[in-house]
């Protein structure tokens, strides 16, 4: 064995090792299914991104921006961002690519990977999985209660009933500014009551107090019940706005809590925001966040483009599904396993692979130079449905349930063959 020391992988990354690939799958193709029935069509955008796209959208005063983007200088010396969520990438391929041209709404989705430096836990990961679905081009309410719906019978599908959703609305431009005054004045007027981190967020960007309330001290959370919420000060048209939502939630039986203190990390959140809470503890309890976006769109260059969407990760999901029990599905077995007896020409199993193969039949053999009774075995291990017992002069086609079938050379694949 060399004496080299093994290189395991970075801190806060997994390996999605094949036994795990069934239930990855089972929720991916659940996903591109949903949203091609909900006309979401699929985009890809490149892993990291100009850094200004982020900072500029985000906010200077986000947790995402000070503390967990992955940020580094190219050998042009631009500043590049490995992509720490998903909105922003696809509403800047929106612009960049006309799509603000097309009818609208536009709706776009991506399943990819993020990037967060945060502390690594369960269900926590700097390098994560996620599905980002979004709607850009209408500010129908009609619209956010399809895309909350959708991840809703997503969770049904498969299986997932230990969750909640939580709702609000957290305004507009018309009616923020005077609420966030009125909240500054209370957050300086009870200053004592909060912690370091709540102070700093209350002087960067007052709103973000809100953010992952429930990871707060609770003598912080139990200030922060008192104090001024959006929902007492949103315009006419915000009221409306909410109320439409509600009510398209009812019309599909999704069910909801109205939760005042419910912000999202990021600037850009406009009017509806929600989160689904799992089975998970604490600030790792939310696996799937969104809300509407209506000014992102502008702040990247684009023209007025209200938007919608949500990021859900893969990995809080499938902690969800092991949480029920919900059992992963079974890796599919081999079509046909060839088991070859001492003499017989290797060339001939390597003819009948690429034949069986070309058909659509899914074949193998041993390559570990097993013996004839270890390659069964093998062939058990894989869960192969036929398995051809090739000698040199014949071979015998063993099928369970069945009687052995004597088979010619020449008549292998045509018997394998659909």
């Amino acid at each position: 064995m060399s004496g080299a020391a093994p290189i395991e992988r970075p801190r806060g990354t997994h390996d999605v090792v094949p036994a795990e690939m069934p239930s990855w799958r089972r929720v991916t193709d659940e996903i591109e299914r949903l949203c091609a029935l909900y006309g979401y069509r699929k985009i890809l955008t490149p892993v990291f991104e100009d850094t200004a796209l982020f900072a500029r959208t985000s906010g200077a005063g986000s947790d995402v921006v000070q503390k967990e983007m992955y940020t580094f200088a190219d050998r042009a010396d631009r500043s590049l961002t490995l992509r720490p969520e998903g909105t922003a990438p696809i509403c800047r391929a929106y612009v960049e690519h006309g799509m603000h041209r097309e009818p609208q709404p536009v709706k776009l989705f991506t399943i990819a990977t993020m990037y967060r430096y945060s502390a690594p836990g369960r269900g926590r990961y700097r390098e994560h999985w996620q599905a980002s679905v979004e709607a850009l081009g209408t500010d129908d309410p009609a619209i956010d209660a399809e895309l909350i719906q959708l991840y809703d019978a997503l969770l049904a599908r498969l299986g997932v009933t230990r969750y909640h959703l939580e709702l609000n609305s957290i305004g507009c431009r018309q009616c923020r500014p005077a609420y966030l005054e009125t909240l500054r004045a209370w957050l300086a007027d009870n200053a004592g009551r909060l912690d370091d981190e709540t102070r700093g967020k209350a002087d960067a960007s007052p709103l973000r107090v809100f953010d992952n309330y429930l990871a707060k001290p609770p003598a912080v959370r139990e200030a922060l019940d008192d104090a001024p919420k959006i929902g007492e000060s949103l315009c006419a048209a915000c009221v409306q706005h909410f109320a439409a939502v509600r009510a398209g939630l009812d019309a599909t039986g999704v069910s909801y809590t109205l939760v005042p203190t419910l912000v999202r990390g990021l600037d850009y959140y406009s009017r509806t925001t929600f989160e689904f809470i799992g089975p998970l503890e604490s600030q790792n309890s939310t696996i799937t966040g969104g809300g509407r976006y209506d000014y992102l769109v502008e702040e990247i260059g684009g023209p007025p483009t209200p938007g919608i969407g949500f990021g859900a990760g893969l990995e809080r999901l499938l902690i969800a599904m092991e949480e029920e029990g919900i059992e992963s599905p079974q890796e599919p077995g081999m079509d046909v396993f060839f088991a070859v007896e001492d003499g017989v020409p290797r060339n001939h199993v390597a003819r009948w692979l690429a034949e069986l193969r070309r058909a659509g039949v899914a074949a193998e053999t041993d390559y570990a130079h097993r013996s004839l009774k270890g390659q069964l075995t093998q062939a058990r291990r894989l869960g192969s449905i036929h398995t051809v017992v090739v000698g040199p002069e014949g071979a015998t086609l063993r099928t369970p349930g069945a009687a052995d079938e004597p088979l010619a050379h020449d008549d292998i694949v045509s018997r394998l063959t659909p």
